[in-house]
């Protein structure tokens, strides 16, 4: 199945394929559920769904044919998610896949003994998804994104590619606990770089507008968006704000820079989703979630938008340039 045939037929909210009760499914008939913590109208999500299930179809996993599956995209909140999740777990999925930290938040106390493997969880320890990297125990495995630390290399890489900025403002949603984590490490970094560090801790698009555009008062100030379903869900947002208040913004999404933000060092989170199908692949034919380590991210790529930073008047120390893995002109 082509990339683009499989992003058509995973287009709405939740697939059309109905699921019966596992008695009543033939052996061979495995039914694949995914809660994405992105808005179904995010692009770059759409894709990395259309790879997972690619990855799925080479692995022997064809929908239609021996797979059912169930796609549900992020709402707006919590309180929505759990009706939507509610009802997907009605309908007895073998296993589930799950992106973002908030979405499992969703998901993991109403899974019951259901697989679930996960993508882009920030510090899934330290988040109480599972029990260890090595040896997660429980039902839940997956692909972590980023740890606490990775707060304070977002600055550095900000400060390195905008030397003359003195004040920084975390967008961050001050419940997640490895949001916690990214901020401590930056508030810790901060003296290092000659920064004074701000959060501006935000539940929604009119909090981060009011956030932003009271920080962007004062020159020489910088933005760092933190992953999350919030800032993904808002990204249009976070990219035109803070361009037009002339406001420097490094995201952990690469997605975002090729939109129009300034800097970005992520993960290609494409390969994760990749990854997970793999683990998905495993668990249907007979592994144990728990026997199935967590993998930690071993690639960052730094990505730098050259018209972007000319908007903002900005030009790009050359050290910067050549250390990038890509360069948008």
């Amino acid at each position: 199945m082509k990339r683009r045939e499989v992003i058509t037929l995973l287009g709405s909210a939740s697939l059309a394929w109905p699921f019966a009760a596992r008695a009543q499914q033939p052996d061979a008939m495995r039914r694949i559920a995914v809660v994405m913590g992105s808005a179904q109208t995010d692009l770059a999500a759409q894709s990395m769904v259309s790879t997972y299930f690619a990855r799925l179809e080479e692995l022997g996993w064809k929908i239609g044919r021996n797979t059912r599956a169930d796609v549900r995209w992020w709402t707006g909140g919590p309180d929505q998610m759990r009706t939507i999740v509610a009802e997907m777990l009605a309908s007895l999925p073998d296993i589930v896949m799950v992106q973002t930290n908030l979405a499992l938040a969703v998901l993991k106390p109403m899974a019951g003994d259901v697989p679930v493997v996960f993508v882009a969880v920030g510090d899934p320890v330290g988040s109480g998804f599972v029990a260890g990297l090595s040896h997660p125990g429980g039902n839940i495995t997956g692909f972590s994104s980023y740890d606490g630390p990775m707060g304070g290399k977002w600055l550095e890489v900000l400060k390195e590619t905008v030397p003359h900025i003195t004040r920084v403002m975390a967008i961050l949603h001050p419940e997640t606990p490895v949001h916690q984590a990214f901020w401590r490490s930056i508030k810790d970094a901060a003296p290092h770089f000659g920064v004074e560090a701000t959060q501006g801790a935000v539940h929604d698009a009119a909090e981060m507008e009011s956030a932003i555009s009271s920080f962007a008062v004062q020159e020489n100030s910088g933005l760092i968006v933190l992953p999350h379903a919030l800032t993904q869900t808002n990204q249009d947002l976070l990219i035109a704000l803070p361009l037009k208040l002339r406001l420097p913004t490094i995201s952990a999404n690469l997605a975002s820079t090729k939109d129009g933000g300034l800097v970005s060092y992520a993960i290609h989170f494409e390969d994760r989703f990749r990854g997970a199908a793999g683990y998905v692949d495993r668990i249907l034919r007979g592994a144990s979630p728990s026997d199935l380590p967590v993998q930690l991210p071993t690639k960052f790529d730094l990505v730098i938008n050259l018209k972007t930073a000319k908007a903002l008047g900005l030009t790009i120390p050359p050290s910067v340039l050549t250390r990038a893995d890509e360069v948008i002109k």
